[in-house]
């Protein structure tokens, strides 16, 4: 039986919540961090490259809860009702899906952000690792120009860190991150998880630290994907935050000071978390 774990966009909380949730599965028995595949899409490609570095869960959460293993991040709020009026002035009316990427992509190009060097390093220290591991991980990002969906893999011939950056780099944010002499956003702008990439799996687990619902329209919406993986006979569980969980990760994700509650509320969910497989 193959196993999946895909992850979802949540800003530096996401990673948190994500990296305790699978601690407190472990603790409960139900360590799958081991999965024969990993996709990861914005926070979850941060965690699912953390997976594959071979430190352990309990170090990899360490460095979620102990100030003198965080990473260096940048504090950063995105005003997500200016964003959608740029957007919105950006596209028009009647767009389809590939024009409200592209529309996303030209916002994300025009936006003045910090510099991509210091984001670059941001995602660096995030990294134990700046190797792809030898099994199974796709991240996914956007090329900004285009809208086109890019999937990076460790075939693909591009750094470890400039995947997870381009996989992580929220529009209006974030600069676009340049690999191949093209800009790429961040991999949210498909779906939230893109949960179709898990397909061929017998069993598949989604991890959404923001919920299910989609941040952008999109032609694979979790909620779909999530159908037609069960139709093809894959066990499918998405789990999302609980209460407490939604609360640690707060109004802003992207805030760093989110980082330890955020972890602490993720492993006391996923303690008391017992997985229901099914195909239904």
């Amino acid at each position: 039986m193959t196993e999946a774990l895909v992850l979802g966009g949540g800003g530096v909380g996401g990673i948190a919540w994500i990296t305790g949730l699978l601690a407190g599965l472990a603790d409960a028995g139900q360590d799958v961090s081991g999965a024969d595949l990993l996709v990861g899409t914005s926070a979850g490609s941060a965690v699912a490259a953390q997976l594959g570095s071979g430190l352990s869960l309990e170090e990899l959460y360490a460095r979620q809860v102990d100030p003198a293993l965080q990473s260096e991040e940048i504090t950063a709020e995105m005003d997500l009702e200016k964003f959608a009026a740029e957007i919105g002035a950006a596209m028009g009316s009647g767009a389809s899906v590939p024009e409200l990427r592209r529309a996303v992509g030209r916002v994300a190009l025009e936006t003045r952000t910090v510099a991509e060097s210091e984001r670059r390093a941001v995602i660096e220290s995030r990294l134990p690792s700046h190797g792809w591991p030898e099994r199974a991980l796709k991240i996914v990002a956007v090329e900004a120009e285009s809208g086109e969906p890019r999937v990076f893999e460790r075939a693909s011939g591009v750094p470890l860190v400039d995947a997870v950056a381009a996989s992580c780099a929220v529009p209006g944010v974030w600069p676009p991150v340049t690999i191949g002499g093209r800009r790429y956003v961040d991999g949210g702008v498909r779906s939230i998880a893109n949960v179709d990439l898990a397909a061929g799996a017998d069993r598949v687990l989604v991890i959404v630290p923001l919920g299910p619902a989609e941040p952008f329209p999109s032609e694979q919406p979790l909620e779909r994907s999530v159908e037609e993986l069960r139709a093809q006979g894959a066990e499918v569980v998405v789990v999302a935050p609980d209460e407490a969980s939604v609360a640690a990760i707060g109004t802003n994700a992207l805030d760093p000071a989110t980082r330890r509650p955020a972890a602490e509320a993720g492993r006391a969910q996923g303690r008391a978390l017992t997985l229901r497989w099914g195909r239904g």
